[in-house]
């Protein structure tokens, strides 16, 4: 056996049997394992996968980075392959994500996400994703992002690195952070943008805008393990850090012109609110890179775009307000 399937799932019984099922058909000659990590289910994740011959183990409810590595613990395979219970991979899925493998100095691939849905809000989820994997192959030589929908690790470097970290109690960041520990500690990782899941993004700007202020609230745990990658990633493009900061720093100076106001020093108020104005003018057309960029592939995205960003930046800015808050009172109450 060389090749291991490892899948987390939680109440995933109308998704894993497509998942599982879209596996079981892959173009692929060699032999490999389907285990499915039934983390904790309220409903039949683990008889819908048994049905399809997948290997099911159980734990409570934990996370998927404990569901992972529980699934590597008892994986037979030299190399480990995760994705996603609500993935469904293409057919040669599985021959693209351990081609790699053939070059001895890898031990990292990651694969890529396409979706068939039509809401604007998923088209733009998806461009917005497709935009950072030409970040992705421009790095390929310092790649240091590997996400778990889709994802390959050699077991001797997996295990050495201490697999993901249990510490995330969701999907929420433990995925990066095992790929920042594996390229600090030299390893090559790759990207194949051929090994293509399918994969349902948010339907409505209320759910998208839900998922970003979640992956920023638990952002703030990365980055406190990992304070060099704040700046600078090989997936995250820099104008959303520079949107984020930007609105920061927009609002900091807005709200200093009031005191300012109050204490009749009316230059320094000008000042600042006009300093203020000129940041968030900023903030705002940088916008437009990504529209400029989803204007050949979407038009209708390139226009909803200007509309989504400021509103996806709020949600971001937000969300690592309220992490931050979150991470200083759990340390209060060690």
């Amino acid at each position: 056996m060389k090749i291991s399937i490892i899948i987390p799932a939680y109440n995933s019984e109308k998704t894993i049997g497509d998942c599982v099922d879209a596996i079981r058909n892959q173009d692929f000659a060699e032999p490999f394992e389907i285990i499915v990590v039934d983390d904790g289910s309220t409903d039949d994740t683990a008889d819908a996968a048994e049905e399809l011959g997948a290997i099911v183990l159980k734990q409570k409810n934990a996370g998927p980075a404990k569901a992972r590595n529980l699934g590597a613990k008892n994986a037979k395979g030299d190399i480990f392959v995760f994705t996603d219970a609500d993935c469904v991979p293409e057919q040669n899925w599985l021959k693209e994500m351990t081609a790699p493998f053939k070059g001895k100095e890898i031990i990292g691939v990651q694969g890529a996400y396409r979706t068939k849905q039509k809401s604007i809000t998923a088209r733009f989820n998806q461009i917005e994703i497709e935009e950072r994997y030409e970040r992705m192959k421009r790095k390929s030589e310092t790649l240091d992002w590997i996400g778990s929908y889709s994802a390959g690790y050699r077991k001797k470097d997996y295990l050495e690195a201490g697999g993901f970290d249990e510490s995330f109690p969701k999907a929420s960041g433990e995925d990066p952070e095992l790929s920042y520990k594996l390229a600090k500690l030299g390893k090559k990782l790759v990207f194949n943008p051929k090994a293509i899941v399918y994969h349902s993004h948010p339907e409505s700007l209320f759910e998208y805008l839900k998922v970003k202020y979640f992956r920023a609230f638990y952002r703030v745990n990365l980055y406190s393990k990992h304070k060099d990658k704040i700046m600078k990633d090989s997936y995250t493009t820099p104008w959303i850090k520079f949107q984020i900061m930007a609105g920061y720093a927009g609002i900091v100076l807005f709200l200093a012109s009031i005191p300012l106001i109050w204490a009749n020093q009316l230059v320094l108020a000008a000042i600042s609110l006009g300093v203020s104005g000129i940041i968030g003018t900023l903030g705002l057309v940088s916008t437009l890179q990504f529209t400029f960029y989803a204007w050949p592939r979407d038009r209708v995205v390139a226009l909803a775009s200007l509309v989504i960003i400021p509103l996806r930046t709020i949600a971001f800015q937000l969300g690592l307000i309220m992490g931050f808050i979150n991470r200083n009172i759990l340390k209060e109450k060690k």
